[in-house]
Protein backbone atom coordinates (compact mmCIF):
# COMPACT_ATOMS: atom_id res chain seq x y z
CA UNK A 1 0.00 0.00 0.00
CA UNK A 2 1.32 3.59 -0.71
CA UNK A 3 1.14 6.26 1.93
CA UNK A 4 1.14 9.56 1.31
CA UNK A 5 0.61 10.17 -2.28
CA UNK A 6 1.09 13.52 -3.23
CA UNK A 7 -1.88 13.76 -5.34
CA UNK A 8 -4.49 12.21 -2.73
CA UNK A 9 -2.99 14.60 0.19
CA UNK A 10 -4.03 17.89 -2.06
CA UNK A 11 -6.88 16.25 -2.91
CA UNK A 12 -7.83 15.34 0.68
CA UNK A 13 -6.72 19.02 2.18
CA UNK A 14 -8.64 20.60 -0.44
CA UNK A 15 -12.00 18.51 0.80
CA UNK A 16 -10.66 19.65 4.69
CA UNK A 17 -10.45 23.18 3.70
CA UNK A 18 -13.93 23.27 2.03
CA UNK A 19 -15.01 21.97 5.84
CA UNK A 20 -13.44 23.85 7.80
CA UNK A 21 -14.97 26.82 5.61
CA UNK A 22 -18.51 25.46 5.87
CA UNK A 23 -17.91 24.88 9.72
CA UNK A 24 -17.22 28.68 10.31
CA UNK A 25 -19.76 29.59 8.00
CA UNK A 26 -22.65 27.20 9.26
CA UNK A 27 -22.96 26.19 6.03
CA UNK A 28 -25.16 23.26 6.55
CA UNK A 29 -25.46 22.34 2.84
CA UNK A 30 -21.81 21.72 2.57
CA UNK A 31 -21.02 20.29 6.11
CA UNK A 32 -23.96 17.86 4.96
CA UNK A 33 -22.68 16.67 1.33
CA UNK A 34 -19.07 16.32 2.90
CA UNK A 35 -20.32 13.33 5.29
CA UNK A 36 -21.28 10.70 3.96
CA UNK A 37 -24.83 9.74 3.45
CA UNK A 38 -24.85 6.55 5.35
CA UNK A 39 -26.03 5.19 8.53
CA UNK A 40 -23.13 3.70 9.40
CA UNK A 41 -21.47 7.31 9.48
CA UNK A 42 -20.45 8.34 12.54
CA UNK A 43 -20.00 11.76 14.37
CA UNK A 44 -18.56 11.71 18.40
CA UNK A 45 -19.00 15.59 19.30
CA UNK A 46 -18.14 17.06 22.33
CA UNK A 47 -21.42 16.78 23.45
CA UNK A 48 -22.86 14.23 21.43
CA UNK A 49 -22.84 10.41 19.72
CA UNK A 50 -24.15 10.98 16.75
CA UNK A 51 -24.81 7.69 14.53
CA UNK A 52 -26.23 7.68 11.20
CA UNK A 53 -26.47 10.74 8.19
CA UNK A 54 -29.80 11.27 9.93
CA UNK A 55 -28.45 12.36 13.61
CA UNK A 56 -25.58 14.43 11.92
CA UNK A 57 -27.46 16.30 9.67
CA UNK A 58 -30.05 17.21 12.43
CA UNK A 59 -27.79 18.31 14.58
CA UNK A 60 -26.14 20.39 12.31
CA UNK A 61 -29.60 22.18 11.58
CA UNK A 62 -30.75 22.91 15.19
CA UNK A 63 -26.70 24.03 15.52
CA UNK A 64 -26.47 27.79 16.62
CA UNK A 65 -24.11 29.35 14.43
CA UNK A 66 -22.73 31.55 16.93
CA UNK A 67 -19.34 30.93 18.05
CA UNK A 68 -18.18 28.77 15.40
CA UNK A 69 -15.17 30.78 14.42
CA UNK A 70 -11.91 28.72 14.88
CA UNK A 71 -8.53 28.58 14.34
CA UNK A 72 -6.75 25.15 13.34
CA UNK A 73 -3.20 24.04 14.14
CA UNK A 74 -0.46 21.16 13.48
CA UNK A 75 -3.34 19.49 10.99
CA UNK A 76 -1.89 16.21 9.95
CA UNK A 77 -3.43 14.32 6.85
CA UNK A 78 -2.31 11.05 6.22
CA UNK A 79 -3.87 8.89 3.14
CA UNK A 80 -3.49 5.10 2.62
CA UNK A 81 -3.58 4.20 -0.80
CA UNK A 82 -5.89 6.05 -2.98
CA UNK A 83 -9.17 6.25 -1.26
CA UNK A 84 -8.75 6.62 2.18
CA UNK A 85 -7.30 9.38 4.74
CA UNK A 86 -6.96 10.39 7.63
CA UNK A 87 -7.03 14.31 8.91
CA UNK A 88 -6.07 15.38 12.35
CA UNK A 89 -6.08 18.76 13.58
CA UNK A 90 -5.98 20.35 16.78
CA UNK A 91 -8.27 23.95 16.80
CA UNK A 92 -8.36 27.28 19.21
CA UNK A 93 -11.71 29.63 19.50
CA UNK A 94 -11.63 32.93 21.39
CA UNK A 95 -14.65 31.90 23.84
CA UNK A 96 -12.60 28.60 25.05
CA UNK A 97 -9.18 30.14 26.17
CA UNK A 98 -7.19 27.82 28.03
CA UNK A 99 -8.82 25.08 25.87
CA UNK A 100 -7.53 23.13 22.92
CA UNK A 101 -10.04 20.84 20.36
CA UNK A 102 -8.89 17.98 18.69
CA UNK A 103 -10.83 16.90 15.79
CA UNK A 104 -9.95 13.20 13.57
CA UNK A 105 -11.61 12.57 10.21
CA UNK A 106 -11.88 9.23 8.65
CA UNK A 107 -12.32 10.33 4.95
CA UNK A 108 -13.24 7.83 2.07
CA UNK A 109 -13.44 8.46 -1.96
CA UNK A 110 -16.56 7.58 -3.47
CA UNK A 111 -18.14 8.00 -7.04
CA UNK A 112 -19.27 11.56 -5.76
CA UNK A 113 -16.41 12.65 -4.00
CA UNK A 114 -14.09 12.63 -0.55
CA UNK A 115 -16.60 11.82 2.22
CA UNK A 116 -16.45 12.00 6.04
CA UNK A 117 -17.14 8.42 7.20
CA UNK A 118 -16.83 8.95 11.05
CA UNK A 119 -15.21 11.83 12.82
CA UNK A 120 -14.37 12.54 16.32
CA UNK A 121 -14.29 16.07 18.44
CA UNK A 122 -12.98 17.05 22.19
CA UNK A 123 -11.85 19.41 24.06
CA UNK A 124 -9.37 19.37 27.15
CA UNK A 125 -7.09 21.89 28.79
CA UNK A 126 -4.37 23.15 26.76
CA UNK A 127 -1.17 22.09 27.93
CA UNK A 128 2.77 23.64 26.88
CA UNK A 129 3.00 20.10 24.89
CA UNK A 130 0.40 20.87 22.33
Amino acid sequence: MEIDLPDVIAEVKAAFERYERALVANDVAVLGELFRNDPRTLRYGIGENLYGYGAISGFRAGRSPVGLSRRTAKTVITSYGRDAAVASTLFYRDTAPGKVGRQMQTWIRFPEGWRVVAAHVSIIDESKET
